[in-house]
């Protein structure tokens, strides 16, 4: 699948995947894949430097992931798979043992699982049986230490409003 990934300029509607955005950002994708293979994680694809000139990296996925291991929000093509016995048990104990919550993925066949799953996990996004699809109208913003309110939709108005409640009596108040 991500032979088939297209990396590249990002104006482009082909390319899936630009470029870092800064070199900062890019030395730190790189090293924290580094760290995941230092730390045990079994690098499937990827994780090198992509091409000589900009900030590109190969998408990378890492099998065998601890939870220990995903801790922080990388934001750079990086995605960590990790196994469970028990999905309801295991794996949702697993999702939200972090402090972050921007999005999540869930892969199933089975409606009851995506849904009991979906609302299980704490996330701002969840994608069931696809990844990082996003419309202007689907609210897109994290729980916990993920993100700052909504962008997109009509929650993301909410930024930009202050809520004031102003109370008036309709009787006549002795006091006036």
């Amino acid at each position: 699948l991500t032979k088939a990934w297209v990396v590249g300029d990002p104006f482009d509607p082909k390319v899936q995947q630009g470029p870092q955005v800064d070199k900062k950002q890019y030395e730190k994708v790189l090293s924290y894949i580094e760290h995941g293979k230092r730390e045990g994680a079994t690098l499937l694809t990827g994780g090198k430097p992509l091409g000589e000139k900009g900030y590109f990296i190969e998408p990378t996925i890492f099998s065998e992931v601890k939870v220990y291991m995903a801790k922080d929000e990388i934001f750079g093509p990086v995605m960590a798979l990790a196994k469970f016995k028990t999905i309801f048990e295991e794996a949702i104990k697993k999702a939200n043992n972090t402090r972050y919550g921007l999005a999540a993925g869930i892969v199933t066949k089975d409606l009851n699982v995506a849904n009991t799953v979906s609302r299980s996990i704490r996330a701002g996004t969840i994608w069931i049986n696809c990844y990082f699809a996003f419309d202007n109208d689907i609210p897109f913003g994290g729980y916990k230490m993920s993100g700052f309110g909504k962008d997109y939709g009509l929650e993301a108005l909410h930024k930009y409003l202050q809520v004031k409640s102003v109370v008036t009596p309709l009787y006549n108040t002795p006091w006036l």
